[in-house]
């Protein structure tokens, strides 16, 4: 299994109203894109204040390192960075390792 790690830093200003289509853009693409076995996303809530402004996550699990290699120039996957990542993200942190 692969854990696919993403950390977003929204764009000042960015509404409670985007961030919730965020999430149901993101939380969709687990029913679209084949080898996706969960997928998570939500706003920082850590008290730990180590979060360096990403305030944002996204944690995919897929069955293995080809589900994940599929994912990645997937158009959904595609679609929605464009239209749902790119709008409201200023920087993005990516870690993927395996289970």
């Amino acid at each position: 299994m692969i854990e696919h790690l993403v950390l977003f830093k929204l764009k000042a200003g960015t509404t409670p109203a985007q961030i919730e289509t965020l999430i149901a853009a993101l939380l969709q693409m687990g029913d679209q894109i084949p080898g996706i076995l969960d997928i998570s996303a939500g706003v920082n809530n850590s008290p730990e204040g180590k979060n360096q402004g990403f305030d944002f996550g996204l944690l995919v699990q897929f069955e293995d390192a080809a589900a994940r290699d599929g994912y990645l120039p997937h158009p959904v996957h595609r679609q929605v960075g464009a239209d749902h990542i790119r709008p409201l993200v200023d920087d993005v942190l990516v870690l993927d390792f395996e289970r």
